[in-house]
């Protein structure tokens, strides 16, 4: 028996070797992804920073990410983070309902800027999803009136996201000039992002209906080359010379965060182009690593095995 014992404990080892191929293959993968980064970097006139972190393992990439940058819109994940937590802790709901004032118009408000003041009412949820959907600036300022500027870096703070701010409305142009700009640094968002999805900041309801609204359709950066029926919720921003997108893209079985953002830019095209080829690029090694068997076998649907 001891004999068997001792048989038994040398060939643990042995077995779990061949039976847990190394996970080489997947750094390979990793390492193509941040070579095609830096190409594109290279290539950007202007300056990058990105985010990206596989929700399942942990694995992540970074580039420039502790730079600080302006956020334009996408500052707006915070105001919807911050306004589901709120609903959460019982002090607002999201069918409390809203009066569409004149004073509270500023431009860019493609939805608001039509509606009848003093007749229209809309829920707290409409105005998120217009906020989301269409960017819309006079949406968004209601919401951070409702939701309280301070409630918001409040939140921030908790989770330890120091450079991360809300520090002006939309179209504040005078707050702008101040210096006063809203700002986050692509490993900051890329935490938010992950702590909302992991539960850390939401339960599970309020963060299904949070990524609902902020997968609504839009005309953006991270989705524009990737397939039309994969689940993306995110929120670009765009400010002259600047371009940013920041969200999560739920390949099935193998989310990621991803967030690039772009300043310094002396054609904002190629900040929105060098986004695109970025999140493309990401979206290929996760689509890959959600079909393939540990040894590197992609499987596809209607696929014979051979």
């Amino acid at each position: 028996m001891k004999t068997l014992l001792c048989c038994v404990l040398f060939l643990a080892p042995c077995l779990a070797q061949t039976a847990a191929p190394s996970s080489g293959k997947q750094k390979v993968l990793w390492q193509k992804l941040e070579a095609s980064i830096q190409e594109v970097d290279q290539h950007l006139d202007g300056v990058m920073g990105v985010a990206i972190e596989d929700l399942t393992t942990g694995d992540h990439f970074l580039l420039h990410e502790d730079e600080v940058f302006a956020q334009a819109s996408s500052i707006k994940i915070t105001v919807l983070a911050n306004l589901y937590l709120q609903v959460q802790q019982g002090k607002l709901k999201l069918t409390d309902l809203y009066m569409v004032q004149s004073s509270d118009l500023v431009p860019d408000s493609d939805i608001m800027g039509g509606l009848t003041p003093g007749v229209t009412r809309l829920t707290l949820r409409d105005l998120a999803t217009m906020m989301v959907a269409v960017s819309d600036n006079s949406a968004t300022n209601v919401l951070i009136d409702r939701v309280g500027m301070q409630n918001v870096n409040a939140m921030l703070d908790s989770l330890g996201l120091t450079h991360t701010r809300l520090r002006r409305k939309m179209m504040d142009l005078q707050a702008a000039k101040e210096g006063r700009e809203n700002i986050s640094t692509p490993h900051e968002m890329m935490l938010l992002l992950d702590a909302i999805y992991h539960g850390k900041v939401l339960n599970k309801e309020s963060s299904a209906d949070f990524f609902t609204v902020l997968s609504t359709n839009k005309d953006s950066w991270i989705p524009r080359d990737l397939p039309a029926d994969l689940k993306i919720a995110n929120k670009p921003g765009a400010l002259e010379a600047v371009r940013n997108d920041s969200g999560i893209v739920f390949v099935e079985g193998r989310p990621y965060v991803i967030c690039v953002m772009t300043s310094f830019l002396r054609n904002e095209r190629d900040g929105e182009e060098a986004i695109s080829k970025v999140s493309l690029a990401a979206w290929r090694m996760f689509d890959r690593l959600s079909r393939a068997t540990e040894y590197g076998r992609v499987v596809s649907r209607g696929n014979g095995v051979r």
